[in-house]
């Protein structure tokens, strides 16, 4: 991790309080709801973005700004990092960091998905024990399977994956498993070669996670999700960006 200098030190301190008085007390709340920790301000994301403008590419902010542990810097740390500039490592550490889902899933796993070794590092979350480093795995495939084309993926490791789901969702901690039914509900939407497979494990999902009433997702229905995207036409969908 670089060093953060005086002067970078300052640049983060001015940050944080600029920060500070924006924050909203209804976002607070519900990042509160969604496990966010303290500190934080409650800053909504719309309001981070015209800040995080003229930020963007520095890596060395970035570290400092994650560095904090403040939520809300930590989110804007992901805003403005220079994904080329990140290793596997700075990945590894980034995740250690992450002591809830919305930095795991919409911090780490989205800045990951936009690396030329995404699928890999992700690979290694999955197979972790922390059940934050396995949410960030699967929400990375499922920012990748909505962002990248289909030809990027093997179909035979998209499939393993699907099966993984299969024989160890209804053991996993809610966290993971509501990321493994978002990754489920992304190859049902987003990956043409096995949006059939997608639907049958979708079902299986639903079936375990109904068997198991106190351990219960915390996403929708993932087959009702990939039948709504049939319905609207969407089946093959793929979003332009993957950071806001």
């Amino acid at each position: 991790m670089p060093k953060v200098n005086h002067i970078m030190q300052q640049q983060i301190s001015e940050i944080l309080t600029t920060l500070a008085p924006l924050s909203s007390a209804r976002t607070k709340k519900h990042y509160i709801s969604q496990g966010v920790r303290e500190p934080m301000f409650g800053v909504p994301v719309g309001v981070l973005k015209p800040i995080a403008k003229p930020l963007i590419g520095n890596q060395a902010l970035a570290e400092g700004l994650y560095a904090t542990g403040n939520y809300d810097a930590m989110y804007l740390a992901g805003m403005i990092a220079d994904v080329d500039a990140m290793q596997p490592a700075d990945f590894w550490r980034w995740i250690g960091r992450a002591d809830c889902y919305m930095l795991s899933d919409f911090v780490v796993a989205v800045t990951l998905a936009e690396t030329d070794f995404a699928q890999t590092v992700a690979d290694e979350f999955i197979n972790d024990s922390g059940e934050f480093v396995q949410s960030g795995g699967w929400s990375c495939y499922e920012w990748l399977l909505g962002s990248r084309k289909d030809h990027e993926f093997d179909p035979a490791h998209i499939q393993q994956l699907l099966h993984l789901v299969e024989t160890t969702i209804a053991h996993k901690p809610l966290v993971t498993q509501h990321a493994m039914i978002r990754f489920v509900v992304a190859v049902g939407v987003s990956y043409l070669p096995l949006h059939l497979q997608a639907l049958h494990t979708a079902a299986i999902v639903n079936q375990l996670l109904n068997t198991t009433p106190t351990k219960k997702p915390l996403y929708a229905d993932p087959v009702a999700n990939i039948t709504q995207a049939i319905n609207k036409n969407r089946i093959g969908f793929k979003r332009r960006h993957v950071r806001c």
